[in-house]
């Protein structure tokens, strides 16, 4: 092959590439799953996250539910595991390690989790949407070339602090912690989070406790904070919330939060298409799939 031949090739191919990254779309993909196995779970977004790496996908946001797990994080003490094996195996407790970042937290029905698998480059020119600093053409070139893990994660919860905010919750951020608070004092943790970042791709992510069982909670040093209580939506409003409302909800946000136009697809496999979904329109078939920096859980 010729080195003219050899030089168009390489440039089609990463012109390919920045075509499938598509860092000027601004589209985030939403794909809402159903209850997911943990493990189950985990293997979708490794699938995803390679794809993204590739550049075969956008940005996507899976919003599911976990059957009962305790999970792991990398800087997870095992003594925040209060149970024992034979406690949680009669309470039908999964427990798994994993690659994100923190200690010890819950999963189960009734919890809406949140897994965007975004490259953080493609939000590098956007400014915050949490920064109250006045923004004009001149503070472009500040703008960092990558989002950096700190102000994901403070995106993270600002989308949850605007989704309490939209039934009636408020809620704010507790200096130190990781995660969303009741405003209310004593001030008791409703969204947890959780993020694990390689090759500027993210993966893990959030838990809002939405109607979950907080007494899978006792099992547990959640976060391995012992001075603060648990609590969710249904107990802040002594009712119970519709998890899809809470889903839209959490897609609406992002949306505000990271300027993007979220887009509801009905399976998987229309990422990888031309056509990846309808603005704000949820799906009517829910599909089961068969199928590096880390950063704080709090």
């Amino acid at each position: 092959m010729s080195s003219s031949r050899r030089t168009q090739d390489s440039r089609q191919d990463a012109g390919a590439t920045l075509r499938a990254y598509n860092f000027n779309s601004n589209v985030i993909s939403v794909i809402q799953l159903g209850q997911v196995d943990y493990g189950e779970g985990i293997r979708l977004q490794q699938k995803l996250i390679d794809l993204r790496k590739a550049g075969q996908i956008g940005d996507v946001l899976l919003l599911l539910e976990h059957a009962p797990v305790i999970t792991l994080g990398r800087n997870a003490k095992t003594a925040n595991v209060l149970a024992s094996t034979e406690q949680l195996a009669a309470r039908g407790v999964d427990v798994f390690e994993c690659d994100r970042g923190g200690d010890v937290t819950f999963h189960g029905p009734g919890q809406l989790v949140g897994y965007p698998i975004f490259d953080l480059r493609g939000f590098s020119r956007q400014p915050s949407a949490i920064s109250h600093q006045e923004l004009t053409t001149e503070s472009f070139p500040s703008w960092r070339k990558t989002l950096g893990a700190v102000d994901y994660v403070r995106r993270l919860e600002e989308v949850l602090i605007r989704t309490c905010g939209d039934f009636g919750i408020a809620t704010k951020r507790v200096p130190g912690l990781t995660g969303v608070w009741t405003e209310a004092e004593p001030a008791a943790k409703i969204a947890a989070i959780g993020v694990h970042i390689s090759r500027s791709v993210t993966s893990h992510g959030f838990a809002l406790n939405v109607n979950p069982d907080l007494s899978y909670f006792d099992l547990i040093v959640p976060c391995g904070i012992t001075a603060k209580q648990v609590t969710s939506m249904q107990k802040e409003l002594g009712r119970e919330i519709d998890a899809n409302d809470v889903a839209q909800a959490v897609s609406r946000n992002f949306g505000g939060v990271f300027a993007s136009q979220m887009l509801w697809v009905e399976k998987v496999d229309a990422l990888l298409g031309n056509v990846v979904g309808v603005p704000m329109k949820v799906p009517e078939e829910l599909r089961r799939l068969h199928g590096e920096d880390e950063l704080l859980l709090g």
